[in-house]
């Protein structure tokens, strides 16, 4: 029929003068003809010739074998949807959505997080110093100073995950070189002081931060590389997912900025050097049980240096 076809186009078919004609004479229409057709000059092979199944493709947009069971045991560590999605995606090339993951867990009525899926969390978060680092910049009001720098004036902080160890540093310039040379000074001082050793560090997408095209080539990214630590960004219009560190921006207001007024950049400085102090040293925090950043640490440390007493 195809060799027909292309006689009644090209206008040698001695039997039909229009494919009108040809179509009605083989009980087809222009529509189904041309299906098989095209897929002919495509390929070529027989096989493509033959009824293709119809209708949705339900067993392909079903969840992959296993999957449910990896979503309810990541929830019952205490991690949410979004924290979920981002765990499946380091094993896996298709994932659900955070959508669809929610309501998988709503299914298994575990949309909600309770006390008990909230304390796991802790617990897990807790066992690893270091594993998990957020940075971020925070802008200063100029209406703190009496003196105010002739430029705008920024917080750059570094959180450890587990143990809420933070120092933060001031820096005259957004820009990424300067940014590089505070987050390096304050991965130094948590180490030096604290025993902090970072192997992840999560940051926005903000340029004094990120280049995912040319890494290397950025300052910030190029001096985790060269540390060794992984860079983790967060999601696009959500700060949640840097929740700690913005939570410890929300510590620093209260504790230190609200109210207060400062005779320069210089004083506010020392004014921060000095709180950060007390903050890991001296100040109970309430995400760990009341208990110092510090003597947290200490803990954590301890714990997880004790031989193994199990028997062989």
């Amino acid at each position: 029929m195809f060799a027909e076809y292309e006689e009644v186009k090209a206008g040698r078919s001695a039997s039909f003068r229009r494919v009108g004609d040809f179509y009605k004479h083989h009980g087809t229409c222009s529509q189904t003809f041309r299906k098989y057709y095209n897929r002919y000059l495509r390929s070529g092979a027989a096989a493509d010739l033959l009824p293709q199944r119809r209708g949705p493709k339900w067993r392909e947009r079903r969840d992959p074998v296993g999957i449910e069971a990896e979503m309810v045991a990541f929830r019952l560590r205490g991690m949410n949807r979004y924290e979920i999605h981002a765990a499946l995606r380091e094993g896996r090339d298709a994932v659900p959505s955070p959508t669809t993951i929610y309501r998988v867990l709503r299914r298994y009525q575990l949309n909600r997080r309770t006390p008990a899926l909230r304390e796991e969390k802790r617990r897990i978060i807790k066992e690893k110093i270091g594993e998990l680092g957020h940075v971020d910049l925070h802008q200063l009001s100029r209406d703190i100073f009496l003196a105010p720098p002739p430029s705008p004036a920024f917080i750059v902080s570094l959180v450890d995950s587990c143990s809420r160890l933070a120092w933060a540093e001031v820096v005259t310039s957004k820009k990424a070189l300067p940014v590089m040379f505070r987050a390096l000074k304050m991965i130094n001082t948590l180490n030096h002081h604290y025993g902090v050793q970072f192997a992840e560090i999560l940051s926005d997408n903000g340029a004094e931060f990120a280049s995912r095209k040319t890494p290397e080539e950025h300052p910030f990214e190029a001096m985790l590389i060269e540390l060794g630590i992984k860079h983790r960004y967060t999601r696009p219009y959500r700060p949640q997912t840097n929740g700690k560190v913005e939570r410890f921006w929300r510590t620093l207001d209260d504790d230190l900025i609200d109210g207060a007024t400062f005779d320069n950049i210089d004083h506010f400085a020392n004014e921060l050097f000095e709180y950060l102090v007390y903050y890991n040293n001296l100040r109970p925090h309430q995400a760990i049980a009341g208990k110092t950043p510090k003597d947290f640490a200490n803990e954590i440390t301890q714990a997880n240096t004790k031989p193994d007493r199990s028997p062989n």
